[in-house]
């Protein structure tokens, strides 16, 4: 994996998930976005939000950046997740739409 600075949209989101600013995790993503964790896939705002309060920004969650590649419109981050609900090196894939998020896909590092 290519390690290189991590682009917009993304970088944005990363620094609103670890300053833990629901709004602007919210606001990251295209109206009808997704969140794929591990299979179980959440779209839309309010599908996002009710996951999201249990296990990323209402679990205090942190993402420490190790390996970044850019492929067209994906990004893959690969790092050190951190929070009240689960631990340890995921890779997240953004599909980018825009200056928004169409999709964040979560698996194993």
């Amino acid at each position: 994996m290519t390690e290189q600075r991590i682009p917009e949209p993304v970088a944005g989101f990363i620094e609103a998930v670890n300053r833990h600013d629901e709004a602007a995790f919210l606001d990251a993503f295209a109206e009808g976005g997704a969140v794929d964790d591990w299979g179980r896939v959440f779209t839309g705002r309010e599908q996002i939000k009710g996951w999201s309060d249990n296990e990323f920004i209402g679990a205090s969650g942190t993402l420490a950046a190790e390996e970044v590649e850019v492929s067209g419109s994906t990004v893959t981050v690969i790092g050190d997740w951190r929070s009240t609900h689960a631990n340890g090196r995921s890779t997240f894939i953004f599909d980018v739409d825009g200056d928004r998020l169409a999709r964040m896909t979560i698996r194993e590092g």
